[in-house]
């Protein structure tokens, strides 16, 4: 019966493997992770300079792209993964599921700026976008993920399950 069973998976049948197409990397390159923040803070830092729409919609399609697939097709994921880590040389793997629950907030703010500039609040966007500026500045140049930290704030107040990231909720599964 079993071997019925996985004749019938989506890869044995020819179909999409779905989890495969929705996954995110676990653990993931915090300098990959800060050199994405920066990039995301230079393109913000232009956008409220320039007072851009579409700027504010290229932001969020940028944080919606990596929560939603990781870095495989963002094209500031991208660059810091495929070309500038790589150059830095540098490695320190940190547990996946806190960042995109960071990138998850970051493409709520930053899609919440661009429909309120859409509906004529630039107001309202541009202050959504300066405080965005701040969270991705924070983990860019300081390595402090506001994202990552609220995670944890939930998961040890039960709100995230402990199974969704055991790495983080067994302090000797850490690196120093």
């Amino acid at each position: 019966m079993s071997e019925l069973m996985d004749a019938q998976t989506p890869a044995a049948r020819g179909g999409i493997n779905w989890a495969a197409v929705f996954a995110f990397p676990n653990p993931v390159n915090e300098y990959a992770a800060r050199i994405t923040a920066a990039l995301v803070v230079a393109l913000s830092a232009v956008t409220l300079l320039t007072g851009s729409g579409w700027g504010l919609a290229v932001i969020a399609a940028g944080f919606w792209l990596r929560v939603l697939f990781g870095p495989r097709f963002s094209p500031l994921a991208l660059l810091s993964v495929k070309v500038l880590t790589p150059w830095l040389g540098r490695t320190r793997l940190v547990p996946g599921p806190p960042k995109r629950f960071a990138q998850g907030i970051g493409a709520a703010v930053s899609t919440a700026a661009a429909v309120l500039f859409a509906l004529g609040a630039a107001p309202a966007a541009w202050i959504l976008l300066a405080v965005l500026i701040v969270a991705a500045s924070l983990e860019a140049f300081v390595g402090f993920c506001l994202g990552c930290t609220i995670f944890g704030f939930l998961q040890r107040r039960g709100l995230i399950p402990e199974d969704i990231c055991e790495a983080c909720n067994n302090i000797s599964l850490r690196r120093a």
